[in-house]
């Protein structure tokens, strides 16, 4: 799947964003990363729609977004950003950061169910 064009600022952004995630962050990309959750391929601070998104699932067309307190207060920036992505066919999973901390494997049933691979019993 080709990349929408990222200018180099941008790119150069998620790089870093690589390199500084949060616990909650490193928590799930630990349970995603290498194909480790049913398979799934995730990419990390991966550009979509002109978006850094927090990961990435291109061949089901998933994102996974782990949100912090600063995104109390950045709900219509968020609404825009998802509606965009739900345009180009994306479906957008956002988890609080104490969910994930706290419940990992809830998180990850989740999105295995998001992504077609286990019913929702």
């Amino acid at each position: 799947m080709p990349h929408t064009p990222l200018p180099p600022r941008n790119r150069a952004n998620a790089k870093s964003m690589r390199k500084a995630m949060t616990d909650a962050e490193l928590k799930l990309w630990n349970e995603l990363r290498a194909h480790r959750l049913m398979g799934l391929g995730f990419r990390r601070q991966f550009p979509v729609a002109g978006y850094i998104v927090d990961f990435a699932c291109p061949d089901k067309k998933l994102v996974v977004e782990v949100d912090g307190s600063q995104h109390a207060d950045a709900n219509a920036r968020d609404e825009a950003r998802t509606k965009r992505l739900e345009q180009d066919g994306w479906t957008i999973l956002r988890f609080w950061n104490d969910d994930v901390i706290r419940d990992i494997d809830n998180v990850c049933q989740h999105i295995v169910i998001e992504a077609g691979l286990a019913d929702a019993t």
